[in-house]
């Protein structure tokens, strides 16, 4: 609104000057229109010029101001050879001018995707924002670990919310659906938990991309015009900004690498939640979410048992960890040292390998 403010107050002025200093001596009426026809014009180019990104915008600078020192260059050289008649040589002179800065304004709007910014870092934008600012995404704000980690120390610094990730937030939050508008319910609430951690800035950024409909796209934008960090845990994302040249904080590859390191040989504890998939299973889960397949532990259903781990699978997915509990055993919470004959042995790793592909899409869908 303030904006449409100033360019009425602008279109207003063009009128005004063009009213009272009537350029080229032309009547009333006529200065009217031209004024209001080169007020709309003005306003039409700064409309555009706005959706630009600043590596355009500096291209189409050095461009136009290389085109227009060619320019002077070449009329120089034009006049000191006094072959022409002084308005042939006038006209010449204004005509190259014009073309040559159309067509260094020109390349460097194009070619301006290709500057690197970084030399001028704390000129175009803030120096804090450009050294350690993170852009969020809609789903990791969703997410809530972020406020966690953030509470820990481990993230600070500068968090950047764009306007149109907000607007997403709230729509969620203002769904028909119940479970959609808690969640954006909660992730509001993950925003104003945020703010009041000591050493972390919640910047919400009036920054929009009319061009870019996805949401995704314009994150992936906006940080490469400020040389953030994108913070999500969405897979996709992740993909897209690396192919894109720009880094990522992926909130799932923290939890995986902040994950129990488990040694095959080593003695576990865990509480056998339900049935395996192959014959005698028994899967626990540990604090973390890592699945735990353990063979012989089918009768041991809802208790804590002890069992040998015999196998860990790291997977795109996350980690799987096989153990074994000995039939040997008397209890839950002992393990018995007895060697296992290899044939069981052997049975035990071909269902391992059986089960693999199966336990692998049940660690996605979780």
């Amino acid at each position: 609104m303030d904006l449409w403010i100033i360019r009425a107050l602008l279109f207003v002025a063009i009128l005004a000057s063009g009213y009272f200093i009537r350029p080229f001596g032309l009547d009333i009426r006529l200065t009217l229109i031209c004024s209001a026809i080169l007020g709309i014009l003005i306003i039409l180019a700064e409309m555009r010029i706005r959706r630009l990104s600043i590596k355009k915008l500096l291209g189409a600078a050095i461009g136009s101001v290389l085109g227009i020192f060619g320019a002077s260059l070449i009329s120089i050289m034009i006049g000191r050879m006094n072959i022409l008649d002084p308005q042939t040589e006038t006209f010449l002179q204004l005509f190259i001018l014009v073309v040559m800065a159309y067509v260094g304004l020109a390349a460097g709007l194009n070619k301006g995707e290709y500057l690197d910014l970084r030399m001028l870092e704390g000129v175009l934008t803030d120096s804090t924002v450009r050294r350690s600012g993170k852009v969020l995404d809609t789903s990791v704000v969703i997410d809530g670990r972020i406020a966690d980690i953030c509470t820990t120390g481990f993230l600070e610094g500068t968090l950047i919310v764009p306007h149109f990730v907000l607007r997403e937030l709230q729509q969620i939050a203002d769904s028909a659906d119940s479970a959609k508008r808690n969640r954006g319910r909660r992730g509001l609430d993950v925003l104003e938990k945020i703010k009041s951690v000591p050493g972390v800035t919640v910047q919400l950024l009036e920054k929009d991309y009319p061009d870019v409909k996805e949401v995704d796209l314009k994150l992936i934008e906006l940080a490469k015009e400020l040389g953030a960090k994108i913070v999500t845990n969405d897979f996709n994302l992740n993909k897209v900004s690396q192919l894109r040249g720009v880094d990522v904080l992926n909130i799932n590859e923290l939890a995986n690498a902040l994950k129990p390191v488990v040694l095959p040989g080593e003695t576990m504890k865990v509480f056998i939640l339900k049935e395996g998939k192959e014959y005698n299973q028994g899967v626990a889960y540990l604090d973390d979410g890592t699945m735990v397949v353990v063979d012989n532990a089918r009768r041991m259903i809802g208790k804590t048992i002890a069992t040998q781990v015999t196998s860990v699978l790291q997977t795109t997915a996350g980690k799987m960890i096989f153990g074994r509990f000995p039939e040997e055993s008397e209890n839950g919470s002992g393990y018995s040292s007895s060697r296992q004959d290899r044939r069981s042995y052997e049975k035990m790793t071909a269902n391992n390998r059986n089960s693999i592909d199966d336990e692998r899409e049940r660690i996605r869908g979780r």
